[in-house]
């Protein structure tokens, strides 16, 4: 597959713009509800894509298929509860994966009833095809327990008892997700199945709808 492929890129970048920023904007939400103002202070509660997307990250996403948005800060000592910082973490994902219902939702009413030779209708339904499956993608992705991925606050929050060994985790485990990555694109050896865990939600509910994929 061409990397550089200029339409490819064009039908991608709506979903990850959408998935990224309701991603981010879901982290700061949540954040801000559980007592901590950080993210308010710093702009983050908005939909405005600039305020979250980060530039490197988001060219890493369209031409390699992984990449990032700026991190989401908050302020442990101000939430309400210790376990509002699980909270905070699946809001991001649980986010995208809503985005990826709805859209699936709109692609099964809208494919029966429409003009297959008009080129602008099949292109935005080609969109929204892209993005369920970006949005899957990002849920999946999210939910690796490696940092900085936000599944690492879900599996290892009794960690943050200790915060030496916490520190250790999130050190090496990012080295570890960084060293996986690579090594799937250079070796081609699938060491993430994320793409099947993406086929498995995005087929099966569009299945569930009554969509054959």
């Amino acid at each position: 597959m061409d990397l550089f492929n200029l339409e490819r890129i064009l039908k991608y970048l709506p979903g990850i713009i959408i998935g990224l920023t309701v991603h981010e904007f879901s982290h700061a939400w949540i954040a801000h509800l559980s007592g901590d103002p950080t993210s308010k202070d710093q702009g983050r509660i908005t939909l405005n894509p600039l305020k979250h997307i980060d530039a490197i990250g988001f060219l890493f996403l369209l031409i390699a298929g992984f990449g990032w948005a700026k991190p989401v800060q908050f302020n442990e000592q101000l939430l309400r509860k210790k376990t509002d910082v699980i909270k905070i973490a699946l809001a991001g994902p649980v986010s995208n994966a809503i985005i990826a219902m709805v859209l699936s939702v709109i692609f099964v009413l809208t494919i029966n009833r429409i003009d297959y030779e008009n080129r602008g209708i099949q292109l935005a339904l080609e969109i929204f095809y892209y993005s369920i499956y970006i949005n899957w993608g990002l849920f999946i992705f999210n939910l690796i327990p490696l940092p900085p991925l936000d599944g690492s606050h879900l599996l290892f929050f009794p960690l943050r008892r200790h915060p030496e060994l916490y520190n250790a985790f999130y050190k090496y485990g990012s080295l570890l997700l960084f060293g996986l990555l690579i090594a799937t694109a250079v070796t081609k050896v699938n060491f993430l199945p994320i793409m099947n865990a993406i086929r498995f939600f995005a087929d099966g509910f569009l299945s569930l709808l009554g969509y054959s994929v």
